[in-house]
């Protein structure tokens, strides 16, 4: 059969005037360049040290306290927008239209940014629920939350980086002792409330995952209170199964999300270092680094496999949710620890 097409070509190539020859070649060359584009805009960033970040953002050798975080925080965006290919969620043109895989990846990223930009705006940089939010976050966060997949107007790489130069210039402030009005508040408290929003984002992606294979699930909405109401009656099992085309846009959304949140703890392993040293958690903290280093492992198949939990082929959606429910139980612990330390 190959050789029949093989034939069939080369007769048809052999026959054509020039400007078919031509036009054939500028179209396989461009074909040629598209695949190639694909491939490496589908590459994910490697990571960067949050401490050489903060160093570099603020020019101290020992950044001042918040500034791993907020340099953290500025590092992630940039990545998102200046890796091979740029900002691809919203391109309508290929090879970005085609691509899948990072652009669900740029998502997740996305939701962790969206949430740690909140925390600094509202907790981190706050002494108490009384004082005044600071100008330059209150500006940043809403650019973070513009549509992901907009592309006229307005343009998310757009107001993503005026959300960046927020950050630079509060980053500035804080590294400034003239500048009181700029603060970070390394507090317990502070700490637990964002790794609650953590926690609530690893458990959701750890169920959606599990949901690859699809099974019944007792409804538990309403345990532990027996007063507890809900809006209107839901069956007391459920089959939750996500559709076949949406596993690994799933996947690869925990995968971003998991990117993101490991620069973020490690920049809150130096910015929260005496609280977690007080309360006894650094150690803690670490092994939720450590859970979620796995979620990078370079992934070998060329497609996401979706096989049965003890079947022949693996189901990469469920080790990764083994990874995240991992982590995210040792979130819990460390939430448990901050509170009662």
């Amino acid at each position: 059969m190959w050789q029949r097409w093989w034939l069939q070509w080369r007769d048809w190539w052999l026959e054509a005037n020039l400007w078919m020859q031509l036009i054939a070649g500028v179209l396989a060359l461009v074909v040629l360049v598209l695949v190639g584009l694909s491939f490496y805009w589908s590459r994910p960033p490697e990571p960067f040290d949050v401490l050489e970040k903060a160093r570099a953002e603020t020019g101290q050798t020992d950044p001042v306290v918040g500034a791993a975080t907020t340099a953290a925080l500025i590092g992630v965006v940039e990545t998102l927008l200046d890796k091979p290919g740029g900002y691809l969620r919203n391109d309508r043109l290929p090879p970005g239209l085609l691509l899948d895989n990072m652009p669900n990846w740029e998502f997740g990223v996305l939701v962790q940014v969206r949430d740690l930009a909140k925390s600094l705006r509202n907790d981190f940089s706050r002494s108490q629920t009384q004082s005044l939010e600071d100008k330059d976050l209150a500006f940043a966060e809403p650019q973070f939350n513009v549509d992901a997949s907009s592309w006229l107007i307005p343009r998310p790489e757009k107001e993503y980086r005026k959300g960046v130069d927020a950050l630079k210039r509060y980053l500035a402030r804080l590294s400034d002792p003239s500048q009181q009005q700029a603060q970070f508040y390394a507090r317990a408290d502070n700490l637990e409330d964002w790794l609650g929003v953590v926690e609530k984002r690893l458990g959701s992606l750890s169920q959606r995952l599990s949901a690859s294979v699809g099974r019944p699930r007792l409804n538990t909405d309403l345990a532990g209170d027996s007063a507890a109401q809900q809006s209107t009656v839901a069956p007391q099992q459920v089959n939750v199964q996500t559709p076949w085309l949406e596993i690994d846009d799933v996947f690869f959304e925990a995968r971003g999300s998991c990117w993101a949140l490991l620069e973020f703890l490690k920049a809150v392993d130096r910015d929260f270092g005496s609280v977690l040293e007080k309360k006894n958690a650094r150690v803690s903290l670490r092994q939720i680094i450590r859970e979620l280093e796995p979620t990078q492992d370079p992934i070998w198949s060329p497609m996401i496999l979706n096989g049965t939990g003890f079947g022949l082929t693996a189901n990469h959606s469920l080790v990764m949710a083994s990874y995240i429910s991992r982590a995210n139980a040792a979130v819990i612990d460390l939430r448990d620890l901050l509170d009662r330390g």
